[in-house]
């Protein structure tokens, strides 16, 4: 659609175009008629429950993470390096357990890449951590205390030169490069591109061409595996961009979770300013991110607002209205919101229930969150779900696990607007223990 007349459309007509775009999706080939139909009943089962309807019934999308390799015998070390193995096990594990979605397969990244650029900010499996650990965030104030302005004045010229230098050390010279909106007349351009010929930089390049390559040919891999499972399987990808909440941007991995503490009581404004000049960039990448996927969905992990982490003054302060512009914004670009709500957020109801989002825009994922609370809070106002353990899967019984989940649609599911899935990524379980799970939605939430 033409720009001009994209923006003619209303929120809810934006979100009509992406829905029916994501239910014909241009370029999939479908193996048979019997896929095809599969996919589209799976995707009217997801869309139906997010407008708040009730669907056929209950859609059974599991929060899967490296446990597909474990279930097929490979280490999580070779799915991040052997795409062969990679396609290999995710296959196999959505051919046995079909549940409603497909767990993606760029989210496990390319170990080959993160070697190349020698990057800092995670150990994954075999570097730095076993073959058969999932990847885990090493925190530090990667951006330091007095650089704040330095982020507010020109978030993209800070990342180049500060932060992406300190979490990738191959990208180390890039601290030297000039500003690139020096480039405004004809005597500037010199001096913008002396750095680019010092040696240690153009070594950086290298580098970076050499990631490049290697991420091209790892998402070409990705593109070919979820294709299968989509194209073969009949399940769509209900995940299509990412974005995150602005003050987890700066608390997650700028200044870490310590520092940014420290900050609210040392630079308050400087945060509630940092917040607010990152949110159209959250917006637009959100938006970006689930245009490329051609998928209405843009997944926000939620970290710090959890209950414990913030009081509930602070959370009102500095979490929460940077990140209700961010959903209002998507929300207006007729993106769905997906948010994954990591640990509890029983204190939280009240606020994020927030009557100025319009109803049935947006999905809220739970961990630790009561249920029945959720239910009444945000039930017809707000697609919800999760919820079921992931300790559940590896400890339980499979009666357990269905006595569980059938509690759960009871609780939670009567009235629609619900999606089953579980409270924390799955890396482990027993495979008797994940069918119960899929299975007993796909029983107990037919809608009658």
């Amino acid at each position: 659609m033409k720009k001009e007349n994209w923006q003619k459309l209303s929120p809810n007509e934006r979100l009509e175009a992406r829905m029916q775009s994501w239910l014909s999706p241009e370029g999939l080939k479908f193996a048979s008629p019997e896929a095809e139909r599969g996919y589209k009943e799976r995707v009217t089962m997801v869309k139906d429950a997010i407008q708040l309807k009730k669907p056929v019934r209950v859609p059974v999308s599991p929060n899967i993470g490296f446990y597909p390799f474990t279930y097929a015998g490979i280490t999580h070390k070779e799915a991040m390096y052997d795409y062969g193995k990679l396609g290999m096990a995710l296959k196999k594990f959505h051919a046995d357990f079909m549940p409603d979605s497909v767990s993606a397969s760029p989210i496990y990244g390319s170990g080959k890449m993160f070697e190349i650029l020698d990057y800092k900010l995670y150990r994954w499996p075999g570097h730095g951590i076993s073959d058969t650990t999932p990847y885990q965030c090493m925190e530090s104030d990667y951006m330091k205390a007095d650089e704040y302005d330095d982020l507010i004045n020109d978030p993209s010229g800070y990342f180049m030169r500060y932060y992406v230098p300190r979490i990738c050390g191959s990208l180390g010279a890039f601290q030297l490069l000039s500003h690139v909106t020096d480039v405004v007349e004809l005597p500037f351009l010199g001096g913008y591109m002396v750095p680019l010929g010092i040696p240690d930089v153009q070594k950086a390049f290298k580098k970076l061409l050499e990631a490049g390559d290697a991420a091209m040919e790892w998402i070409q891999a990705c593109l070919a595996i979820d294709g299968y499972s989509m194209g073969t399987l009949g399940l769509p990808a209900v995940i299509g961009g990412f974005t995150k909440a602005p003050f987890d941007t700066l608390g997650d991995t700028l200044r870490g979770t310590r520092a940014i503490m420290i900050d609210k009581f040392k630079c308050p404004d400087k945060i509630l300013a940092a917040v607010e000049r990152w949110v159209p960039l959250a917006i637009n990448m959100g938006v970006r991110s689930a245009e490329a996927a051609n998928n209405p969905m843009a997944f926000i992990p939620l970290h710090k607002g959890a209950d414990g982490f913030l009081s509930d003054s602070d959370f009102r302060k500095y979490y929460w209205p940077s990140l209700k512009a961010v959903i209002l914004g998507l929300v207006k670009e007729g993106i769905v919101p997906w948010l994954f709500v990591e640990g509890a957020y029983n204190q939280r109801l009240d606020v994020v229930a927030d009557p100025e989002i319009p109803k049935g825009t947006t999905v809220w994922m739970f961990d630790r969150t009561d249920m029945k609370q959720v239910q009444k809070k945000l039930g017809g106002w707000a697609c919800f779900g999760g919820n079921v353990p992931a300790s559940l899967l590896r400890t339980n019984s499979p009666q357990d696990v269905k006595d569980y989940v059938k509690r759960l649609l009871d609780d939670c599911a009567q009235d629609g607007g619900f999606i089953l899935s579980t409270g924390q990524v799955v890396d482990d379980a027993n495979p008797e223990n994940l069918h119960a799970l899929i299975e007993a939605g796909k029983e107990y939430g037919v809608y009658r």
